[in-house]
């Protein structure tokens, strides 16, 4: 059981394929557009129930309840080595030198 004020993530299909304009790209329009958004659980429930949330700005959303705790999983890549000597041209450019 989840409870109430938890913070999680909820998923919401917008439209359907069929109700995308007629002015979007043609891949576009293959498939739903869909919505992922962030909140307080307004009330006791499991994953997969359909809930209200309240995000922080004070919006009510209602969705399907897919994660609790939800957080950032991305990064910026692995090291790239050439960055350091960019780095240090910049600075020696920018301010004639390291520091």
């Amino acid at each position: 059981m989840i409870k109430k004020g938890e913070w999680v993530r909820i998923h919401k299909t917008i439209l359907e394929p069929s109700e995308r304009a007629p002015q979007v790209p043609e891949d576009t329009k293959q498939v739903p557009l869909e919505m992922w958004d962030k909140g307080f659980l307004e009330a006791d429930a499991e994953l997969g129930d359909e809930v209200t949330i309240e995000t922080v700005t004070g919006r009510k959303e209602t969705g399907t309840l897919i994660e609790v705790n939800p957080y950032y999983e991305h990064d910026f890549g692995k090291f790239v080595p050439e960055l350091l000597v960019i780095d240090k041209q910049v600075r020696e450019i920018v301010f004639g030198g390291e520091k």
